[in-house]
């Protein structure tokens, strides 16, 4: 399957994309490529859940129902300008019958641009010239994250309106560990490193290095707590923020799934796992059982370590650290939980 990048007037011959103000079809071109299917090759089975929407350009795409041809679509016909097999679970297989080439988009990414060149007040090219970013990676890769799809796109738009842009230069701290927590970042451009402080190394302890698009400060926000790590610029970047307030209201309280004691036993009791994400210590003192133990300043280093098919209910003492927890396993594309009030209060 070979790629290749798009042009807007190709984008417009399609459906509803020739709707979108150009600069918003220009920031979606960016993003996705021309591709290829060799004669035979299968784009997608009956069956598939993925939330991808095709787009025929060119070449004849066969819809198999049974194993009996039921439609061709050839590129550049009327329908071919409309999505194929737009419902999911899809109801057919599809294949090429000679050489197919296709356009894949997010189908979640084009829902949210859609509505916001429709409903919103700006246009994406208005965020792009916030910042000299160098175009909208950061933004993209925010949007293209599955937490996001749980954000009205209204909420969407208020939290890109209100974020500041700030540039900073190599070896700048952009948070303190134990200072009060104030905004919820997104790194624009550049790099920078998390450390945190700890009696037996004063310089900090490397927890995870930060690319562009990756947040932070959030667990500071969530828990009301004090910040609990550094995060230093290893380059010179520019980073997006969102105040605290602005960051609850718009993006936190949509983000979390609360559930009760009866709920969270249920979803563990169906291949669901218990993550406590206390200190050690606490931990061994008194967990739920089956639960594994992440503390919560350890969540971004050990998260590669966990099963994205799998769900989490995340636990703590009262539910103030767990919140914390749960936003960024959400944030990376996990199904998680928070237990409401946490372990220590008795179930009814």
């Amino acid at each position: 399957m070979t790629m290749e990048q798009l042009n807007v007037d190709l984008l417009k011959a399609f459906s509803p994309l020739d709707g979108l103000k150009r600069d918003n079809l220009a920031a979606l071109a960016r993003k996705v490529q021309l591709r290829e299917l060799s004669p035979g090759q299968v784009l997608f089975k009956e069956g598939d859940t993925e939330k991808r929407t095709f787009y025929i350009a060119s070449g004849i795409l066969e819809l198999v129902d049974q194993g009996k041809v039921v439609e061709s679509i050839e590129g550049g016909t009327d329908p071919a300008r409309n999505p194929v097999s737009p419902i999911f679970p899809r109801r057919v297989s599809a294949r090429a019958r000679g050489r197919v080439q296709f356009i894949s988009i997010d189908s979640d990414l084009l829902d949210v641009m859609l509505t916001w060149d429709q409903t919103g007040t700006y246009e994406v090219s208005e965020l792009q010239g916030r910042s000299d970013t160098g175009g909208d990676d950061w933004m993209t890769m925010l949007l293209q994250t599955k937490a996001f799809h749980k954000i009205p796109p209204a909420n969407i738009q208020a939290i890109f309106m209100r974020m500041q842009q700030i540039n900073y230069k190599s070896g700048d701290v952009i948070l303190k560990q134990g200072a009060e927590g104030d905004y919820l970042y997104v790194l624009t451009r550049g790099h920078a490193v998390v450390t945190r402080e700890t009696p037996l190394s004063k310089e900090g302890i490397k927890l995870a290095e930060l690319q562009v698009g990756d947040t932070f400060g959030e667990e500071a926000l969530i828990s009301d707590a004090k910040r609990n790590a550094t995060v230093t610029m290893s380059s010179d970047g520019s980073v997006m923020r969102l105040g605290k307030d602005d960051f609850k209201k718009l993006l936190n309280e949509p983000m979390l799934d609360w559930v009760s004691r009866e709920e969270a036993e249920k979803i563990v009791q169906n291949g669901g796992q218990w993550l406590d994400v206390r200190l050690p210590s606490e931990f061994e003192n008194q967990h739920m059982d089956g639960a594994i133990n992440i503390p919560l300043y350890f969540i971004r280093l050990k998260i590669s370590t966990l099963d994205q098919d799998r769900k989490y209910v995340v636990c703590c003492d009262t539910g103030r650290r767990s919140s914390a927890g749960a936003y960024i396993l959400n944030e990376r594309g996990y199904q998680a939980y928070v237990l409401r009030d946490g372990i220590n209060k008795e179930s009814l």
